[in-house]
C-alpha cells in the first residue's frame, strides 16, 4: 500500500475542513484536505447556501406587498428560483471549491478516509497518509432518522432532497418543527404546495423564546401551511403512489411526500474511532483548543458538527480556525493554551452562537434565550414598534428580548424576531462577546428611522 506522510491530514472538505487545513497551510504546515463526496461540504450544495437562495424570493415578494404603491406579482415563477439557486451551487460541480484549495496550497484527495492508527489516515484502502503532527476531523453530521413503522416504504425527503428539488410537489408533509422544517414549509408553501407541518410539541421552533415559534407559526398559518401541533408520526404506509400518513389519535393525511426534518447527528461512523478506542456514532468530545479529549497523544482534532458542540456552519468555521492556528503553534513549539477569548480558543460555543431562522418572520438569536434558573438574569421584552419599522412595512409585527446579566450590567442574550431582523444580529453579537456595559451601550446612539431603534427601547424598558 502506498504511504505519504503530512504535517497535517483534515479528514472532511466541507467549509470547516476548508478553514482547518489554510490555517494549518498558513502556519506553514504541509497539509492533505481528504473528501469522499463534494469539496464545499453539506452547507454549499445542500444546505445553507441552497436553502437560503430558495427563501430569499418569497420573503422578497412578501415584503413587496406590505408596501402599497409597489407593483409585484401575484405568485413566484419556481423554474427562475430553482436556476438562481443552482447558479449558487454550481449544480453540484465542486471544481472551484478545488481549484481554491489546491491554490491555497492544500494538497486534496478524494476518498473515504479511515483513522486507521495513531497519526495514520487510510484512503480508500489504498493510500496511508500519515501525520507528522495532528488529524483533524471535520466530517460534519447527518441527519436522524426516527424509527417510524412504514417509513422506508413511502417517497421520503430528507434535507438534501428538499433543498435540491426542481419539481414543486402539490402535497407534502414535514416532519419536525425546527429549524429545516419551518424554513422549508415556507419555501414549498410559497411555491404553491399545500404543506403539512406535523410538530411535537405546541409550537415549531421550541429551543427558542415562546413568542418566536409562535409568530413564526403566524406566518407559515398565513402561507397556508396547516400547522399539526402536539403530534407526531405513528406509522406510514404507501397507498396508489401516494404517502399516508397516521398521526396520533387516528387521523391521517395523504400526501406525495415527506420530508423527514427531526435533527442532525455528529457523522462519526465509518471514519475508524474504533481503532483508537472510540465508539464510532458519538461525538468527539474537544476542549476549547479543539483537540480530542479522549485520545493519547495529542494528535487528533476535531472541529464543526462532529464535536456536537454548535451545529452550525459558521461556529464550525471559527473552530476550525482556532483549531489550525493551535495546530500550527504546537508544531513550532509554542506552549499553546486555551485562555478564554484568545486565538487558541472557541470560546463563544459557550457563550455567544449566533443563528438566523431565515423565515419571515426571521428568528435572529445570540447567547441566552431565556434567564437561567439561580443565575442573575434578567428578561426584558418589547414589541418591535419603532419608527423604521413602521416604514419598512404597513403592520410591521416583531419582538425582541434581552436577557442581562443583573450582576455584571452586560448582556447574555438577544432574541428578534420579524421582518430583517437577521442584519440587526451582529451588534447583539458584538455586545455579547465584548460583554460591553448596559451603561456604555446606552451611548451606542440608534440612527432614526432605522429598526436599530429597538436597541433603545430595550434600554429605557430595562431603566436606563
Amino acid at each position: 500500500m502506498m504511504e505519504e506522510t503530512f504535517d497535517v491530514v483534515v479528514i472532511g472538505a466541507g467549509p470547516v475542513g476548508e478553514n482547518a487545513a489554510d490555517r494549518a497551510v498558513r502556519g506553514g504546515l504541509k497539509t492533505a484536505l481528504v473528501d469522499h463526496e463534494r469539496f464545499g461540504g453539506e452547507c454549499s450544495y445542500w444546505a445553507c447556501i441552497p436553502s437560503k437562495a430558495l427563501l430569499r424570493p418569497g420573503n422578497a415578494l412578501a415584503a413587496a406587498r406590505r408596501l402599497p404603491g409597489v407593483p409585484v406579482g401575484d405568485a413566484l415563477d419556481a423554474a427562475a428560483v430553482f436556476e438562481r439557486r443552482d447558479s449558487f451551487t454550481a449544480k453540484g460541480d465542486d471544481s472551484g471549491q478545488v481549484d481554491w484549495a489546491r491554490g491555497a496550497g492544500i494538497d486534496v484527495r478524494r476518498g473515504h478516509a479511515r483513522i486507521t492508527g495513531e497519526r495514520e489516515v487510510t484512503v480508500d484502502d489504498e493510500v496511508v497518509l500519515r501525520a507528522t503532527h495532528a488529524v483533524v476531523v471535520c466530517a460534519g453530521s447527518v441527519p436522524r432518522t426516527p424509527d417510524i413503522p412504514g417509513l422506508g416504504e413511502i417517497p421520503v425527503w430528507g434535507s438534501r432532497e428538499a433543498t435540491s428539488a426542481s419539481e414543486v410537489p402539490r402535497r407534502l408533509a414535514i416532519l419536525g418543527g425546527g429549524v429545516v422544517g419551518v424554513e422549508m414549509a415556507q419555501v414549498w408553501a410559497r411555491f404553491g404546495t399545500r404543506v403539512e407541518l406535523i410538530i411535537t410539541g405546541a409550537r415549531p421552533l421550541p429551543k427558542y423564546p415562546d413568542f418566536a415559534g409562535d409568530l413564526v407559526a403566524e406566518g407559515l398559518v398565513a402561507d397556508g401551511v396547516r400547522v399539526h401541533t402536539n403530534s407526531g408520526l405513528v406509522r406510514a404506509s404507501q397507498v396508489d403512489g401516494s404517502a399516508v400518513l397516521e398521526l396520533p389519535g387516528g387521523g391521517t393525511l395523504t400526501v406525495d411526500k415527506l420530508l423527514v426534518a427531526t435533527g442532525r447527528r455528529p457523522a462519526t461512523d465509518g471514519l475508524g474511532l474504533e481503532s483508537i478506542g472510540l465508539a464510532p456514532g458519538s461525538p468527539l468530545t474537544v476542549d476549547d483548543s479543539g483537540q480530542v479529549s479522549d485520545v493519547d497523544g495529542g494528535w487528533l482534532y476535531a472541529a464543526g458538527d462532529v464535536t456536537g458542540r454548535a451545529l452550525l456552519t459558521h461556529q464550525g468555521k471559527y473552530a476550525a480556525r482556532v483549531v489550525g492556528d493551535v495546530v500550527a503553534a504546537r508544531a513550532a513549539g509554542e506552549q499553546v493554551g486555551a485562555a478564554p477569548w484568545s486565538r487558541y480558543a472557541s470560546t463563544a460555543d459557550h457563550y455567544a452562537v449566533p443563528q438566523v431562522v431565515f423565515t419571515d418572520p426571521e428568528v435572529a438569536s445570540v447567547g441566552l434565550a431565556e434567564p437561567q434558573d439561580g443565575k442573575p438574569h434578567r428578561a426584558v421584552d418589547i414589541d418591535i414598534a419603532v419608527a423604521g419599522s413602521s416604514l419598512h412595512a404597513d403592520g410591521y409585527r416583531g419582538k425582541a428580548r434581552m436577557v442581562v446579566d443583573t450582576e455584571r450590567e452586560v448582556l447574555a442574550g438577544v432574541t428578534f424576531v420579524g421582518q430583517d431582523v437577521a442584519d440587526l444580529l451582529h451588534s447583539a453579537t458584538i455586545a455579547v462577546v465584548g460583554e460591553v456595559p448596559l451603561s456604555r451601550l446606552w451611548h451606542a446612539v440608534p440612527a432614526f428611522p432605522t429598526i436599530s431603534e429597538v436597541w433603545l427601547r430595550l434600554l429605557e424598558t430595562y431603566g436606563l
